[in-house]
């Protein structure tokens, strides 16, 4: 047996399934505290901030008017509230619009700060987890900066569309959960997986590794969903988020590299 095919025995077995996304976290957690990645939450959030504070003060007054003129055709909503009326108690509608255009016009910033952290901060992710994890891996990418910033417009577009096309629909139990689930899910994935392989990954190295990887980023993208459902994690996620797929991206590359894998259908 060659030298080459006995230290590919010998070599510890890499993580896989939900192993590989587990580990993908816990690395994510131990680099998040480092001093760098703390230094960088603060664009993303400041940019998300100031996209709030914009949006409030921009869209307030005619989103709640024309939201009061739409919940005149809610049947259901207008004879709950003339009951709360009828005994005294408080309008629905009172406290139903202003949630409703927070719930439209909050995740909207978010969405832009998510965009922020996966233009900007992920090549200063990618550099600090290259110097002390991934020594030695090679950037292959190509057009980066360009495919990168363009995916993160259509992908946060998309989400801002979908988002306010959908929210008629949570009105209809249990869409109020299932539906910020579904496009924090897609917004996560299709967004950071590509910033996250793009610089050192070639096009056919990516074409493998979504193909090869795909339930895992997804499943990736679900968790971070579900963190994102809890207000204070809006701190963190967007640069705990690029580490994470930042982490699982660059392990799976070292290790498609490392075994020398040859797909001909990227030939």
């Amino acid at each position: 047996m060659s030298d080459s095919k006995l230290a590919l025995r010998l070599r510890p077995s890499a993580p896989t399934g939900l192993s590989a996304v587990g580990l993908a976290f816990k690395r994510a957690l131990v680099s998040q505290c480092h001093p760098k990645m703390l230094a960088a939450l603060f664009l993303p959030f400041i940019i998300a901030l100031l996209g709030a504070i914009i949006l409030l003060w921009a869209f307030w007054t005619p989103l709640t008017g024309w939201l009061n003129m739409q919940a005149a055709d809610w049947e259901i909503i207008n004879e709950v509230d003339q009951w709360l009326l009828a005994i005294g108690l408080f309008s629905i509608k009172l406290y139903l619009i202003p949630m409703l255009a927070v719930a439209i016009l909050l995740p909207l910033s978010g969405i832009l700060g998510l965009v922020i952290a996966a233009v900007f901060v992920m090549p200063i992710v990618l550099r600090h987890l290259e110097k002390r994890d991934y020594r030695g891996l090679s950037r292959q990418g190509q057009f980066s900066t360009a495919v990168g910033t363009w995916n993160a417009i259509w992908v946060g577009g998309l989400f801002a569309l979908g988002w306010l096309v959908t929210m008629p629909l949570w009105l209809i139990p249990p869409m109020p959960v299932l539906l910020p689930i579904f496009w924090w899910t897609f917004a996560f994935t299709r967004m950071l997986r590509v910033d996250a392989a793009i610089e050192h990954a070639s096009p056919q190295e990516r074409r493998m590794l979504w193909r090869r990887h795909n339930r895992q980023l997804w499943l990736i993208g679900f968790i971070l969903s579900l963190i994102n459902l809890f207000p204070p994690a809006w701190l963190v996620l967007p640069v705990f988020s690029a580490l994470v797929f930042a982490h699982f991206s660059l392990e799976a590359l070292r290790q498609l590299r490392a075994h020398n894998v040859i797909d001909p259908k990227t030939e």
